[in-house]
């Protein structure tokens, strides 16, 4: 299609499609003298998409002029590129990764103070540069101390991920057992035009993808300060009480229903040097309590110690009869949770579990 050249109308800046005579883009006109922010045109990807919207929470870019171009000259102008240009150079402002021997990492740009080692796409160099800036903007009212945890973690469980997508990392190796289509990246590609659609709207359509990418950051961001950090406090305070639990130390009891305990109760074990030693949970569910087998860390489904597999798949009167223990439930039939009417009851059916596998 062709297109005109931008206009202002009302304190906005347009452009028209000149052979349909319809706005292409609609952007605030700014009333200072307005910067520009550069990526590349066409298909769009979550790395470009993330990178503008990061960029956008900040003061500096909130009205920046948003150019999708492939034009040199056009992205010259710009006083910030992300994904496109060939150049990662931050005192001028550019973010590409595609260039030929680029091979930065979060491990690589920060000295090792972040070990990890996959490939940065530009989501992940601006979240490297600009990242804490974010966070700044997100959540203002938390400590530093804990903005820092969140911006490793926001890495490690959010942007690593897309970092390898763009740049061809599988997750695992060989061959996946089934196909995963709704990932991020894979709603994000689906907003680009469709081949056969009769207008192919990719500047509209790469606004809706920032909103997406800006939303999930966004949710992800909250979760960790408002429900994941505040849980840190509960866990650790379970994992310091569970002699008094089980003289075994191998069961905790967590106050708070729905509390996310795993991954806090990894880092808890690993500071103190008892990898591995906790191998069930107590936690109160809305009309029972829970008996929750510890998984094994980065192994999936796979049980530290799974409940007994006689009583996997039993329920009710007859899961009681043959643990021993009144007004059981259920036990899953893989045996990773059972539950039972009381704390107590809960409390009995980790104990006979530990006692009946030898690790009483």
């Amino acid at each position: 299609a062709e297109y005109g050249e931008f206009q202002t109308f009302q304190h906005y800046l347009i452009q028209i499609n000149l052979s349909t005579r319809s706005l292409v883009m609609v952007q605030p006109v700014c009333k200072k003298p307005c910067l520009r922010m550069g990526t590349h045109s066409g298909t769009f990807h979550t790395d470009e998409a993330l990178a503008c919207f990061m960029l956008r929470q900040l003061p500096a870019y909130k009205d920046a002029m948003l150019v999708r171009s492939r034009d040199p000259a056009a992205l010259a102008e710009c006083d910030i590129v992300v994904d496109v240009g060939g150049v990662y150079d931050p005192t001028t402002h550019r973010y590409d990764h595609h260039q030929r021997g680029f091979t930065e990492t979060m491990a690589s740009v920060t000295n090792g103070k972040m070990n990890f080692e996959t490939k940065l796409s530009s989501a992940g160099l601006v979240y490297h540069h600009f990242g804490r800036e974010v966070l700044n903007q997100l959540i203002p009212d938390i400590s530093e101390e804990n903005k820092a945890v969140i911006y490793r973690r926001l890495y490690e469980y959010f942007f690593e991920e897309v970092d390898a997508v763009d740049n061809g990392i599988n997750a695992t190796e060989g061959k996946p057992r089934y196909h995963v289509t709704t990932t991020l990246s894979g709603r994000v590609r689906a907003l680009n035009p469709k081949w056969n659609d009769k207008e192919q709207d990719f500047d509209g359509q790469f606004q809706k993808a920032m909103n997406l990418v800006g939303k999930e950051l966004t949710d992800r961001v909250e979760g960790m300060a408002r429900v994941w950090l505040p849980a840190l406090e509960l866990v650790k305070q379970s994992f310091e009480d569970r002699f008094s639990v089980h003289p075994s130390g191998k069961i905790i009891k967590l106050a708070g229903e729905g509390c996310p305990w795993k991954e806090h109760l990894y880092n808890l074990e690993e500071e103190a040097g008892c990898e591995g030693s906790v191998l069930y949970v107590i936690s109160q569910s809305s009309d029972s309590h829970r008996v929750m087998a510890v998984g094994v860390r980065g192994e999936g489904f796979t049980n530290r110690l799974s409940l007994p597999e006689k009583w996997m798949g039993v329920r009710d009167d007859a899961l009681s009869e043959i643990s021993g223990i009144p007004q059981c439930v259920f036990v899953h039939a893989n045996g990773f949770i059972g539950g039972n009417k009381t704390e107590e009851g809960a409390l009995a059916m980790a104990v006979k579990s530990l006692e009946m596998q030898g690790h009483a």
